[in-house]
């Protein structure tokens, strides 16, 4: 049995500190469906306390004057310590959510670690400062911290999503209310522990476990600068809707439906190795996940059953356990959503090639077997809506043209792939293609690039310079005729 977890204090400015209000939030294992853990659940006063301080490191405190290099040794030290914990991130976060151990070993442990490197290496060399001839006369251009950050994260991908918002901002100098979702808030803990430990200045970080509630309360807070959000479509909305009022800036990332194309010289045996890791990935609760799987109609047949094979081959159960590779549903609901999507799927007249229901002999957690959708339309509701669970849509498609409208035929923008036996043509497919990422012959995720969505998948972009500009506001200073710009000075 799982030892319950219980925290009775909130994280706020770096001290562990007693809550405002006296709600508390229930965290349920996924695969038992019982109460593992309970944490203090933020009240708004909380909010105002956090918003504060961080308000207050921010305009006096030592932090954003800092040098780089300063800023970049603690942000190490907290990659580092990752490291050294990142089987108990790795076991807390599956305990929650369900993900695959093996799955959150790499990606909810390690995977935080390699955004924090890549955004000590893309902010050491950022110009943050630079001199320019205008059209009037001589000017500099700097790149300042954004201020207050309120960064609001899921429930799946938690400590890689945490990573991809505090990197950045805690590099640039700014100040972060970090809120976790109630579906996941344990690891947060960890974070807390490690930061601390790291030696973050006082009011540089908060971390406020909340619901939706008092998510809006601090994404509408007049004190904070810039909000960075990821999340679903709905939420994502409602961010931008509450943030405009204060005029604060916003990134979101959000939900996606992407396609991965198989071409005709594709070779089977190694595209499906590819396409079912990254359809199927973290129980399918991935926004990047490939759940549009386009086939042409020369090779339909032949690529329906190598997929169904693979699905079916799949070993699910619990999360814990190093040989599931597919676990449970976060939440009870999640489930029922996928299930309510495979039976419109079924009336829609899709054809189920494997799946379709709960797996046998787990009756007990919030599980669904992966499921395949075969003689899919791309007008159906399973294609064009995200179910975020374990259920993939197969579209046969006539010609490539075909093939790149039907993958463009979507709300989404987000992620995609082709697979061919000609990188070249690959690429081409690609230029073609409006999402904000895309693979040939591949499926992964650099953080040393932009990341982020076209359409309804999202506003801005996270990793690499492009991530980093996001924290930073750009400032015009104009200089007498005839100045000779000396050195530069750095951030």
């Amino acid at each position: 049995m799982t030892e319950l977890v219980e925290h009775g204090h909130l994280f706020i400015g770096g001290e562990w500190t007693a809550p405002l209000g006296t709600d508390t939030i229930e965290i349920v294992s996924p695969h038992t469906e019982q109460v593992i853990g309970s944490v203090p659940h933020a009240s708004r006063a909380d909010v105002d306390r956090a918003v504060a301080v961080a308000r207050k490191a921010f305009d006096e405190g030592p932090w954003p004057r800092m040098s780089l290099d300063e800023r970049i040794a603690v942000v190490t030290r907290i990659k580092d310590a990752i490291a050294v914990r990142h089987e108990e991130i790795a076991r807390s976060i599956s305990s929650q959510n369900g993900s695959p151990y093996s799955w959150s070993v790499l990606a909810q442990a390690l995977g935080p670690m390699m955004v924090y490197d890549a955004a000590i290496q893309v902010a050491r060399a950022y110009p943050y400062e630079e001199h320019r001839q205008g059209a009037l006369g001589p000017i500099l251009v700097r790149r300042e911290p954004v201020g207050v950050v309120a960064a609001v994260i899921p429930w799946n991908v938690p400590q890689f999503v945490a990573a991809a918002k505090l990197a950045p901002a805690l590099l640039t100098g700014s100040t972060v209310i970090l809120k976790p979702s109630p579906e996941s808030p344990l690891d947060s803990y960890i974070l807390a522990d490690i930061a601390r430990e790291a030696g973050l200045p006082e009011g540089v970080l908060s971390i406020l476990p909340a619901d939706r509630e008092v998510s809006e309360y601090l994404v509408g807070h007049p004190g904070v600068d810039k909000v960075a959000f990821t999340g679903s479509v709905a939420a994502g909305k409602r961010v931008m809707e509450v943030a405009a009022r204060n005029l604060t800036r916003v990134t979101l990332e959000l939900g996606g439906k992407s396609a991965a194309v198989i071409l005709p010289d594709a070779d089977l045996e190694s595209t499906i190795a590819g396409i079912v890791p990254a359809a199927w990935m973290n129980n399918g609760q991935a926004c990047v996940a490939q759940t549009r799987v386009l086939a042409p109609r020369s090779r339909y047949e032949e690529v329906a059953e190598a997929l169904a094979a693979a699905a079916g081959a799949l070993v699910v159960g619990d999360p814990l356990d190093p040989a599931t590779q597919l676990g449970p549903l976060v939440a009870r609901r999640q489930q029922q959503r996928s299930l309510d999507y495979i039976r419109i799927g079924q009336e829609e007249g899709a054809k189920v090639l494997a799946g379709g229901g709960r797996p046998a002999g787990l009756e007990r957690g919030w599980y669904v077997e992966p499921t395949l959708f075969g003689d899919v339309d791309n007008s159906m509701r399973i294609a064009r809506e995200e179910i975020f669970g374990p259920v993939v849509c197969l579209i046969p498609y006539g010609d490539e043209a075909e093939a790149v409208r039907v993958a463009n035929d979507s709300e989404f923008g987000l992620s995609g792939s082709v697979w061919t036996g000609d990188v070249e043509h690959g690429i081409d497919f690609a230029r073609q293609v409006r999402t904000g990422t895309f693979n040939v012959n591949t499926f992964s995720l650099d953080m040393l690039g932009p990341f982020g969505g076209y359409k309804n998948s999202g506003v801005g972009r996270e990793f690499g310079p492009e991530g980093l500009s996001e924290y930073l506001e750009h400032k015009m200073i104009h200089l007498p005729a005839g100045y000779a710009a000396g050195n530069a000075a750095g951030a």
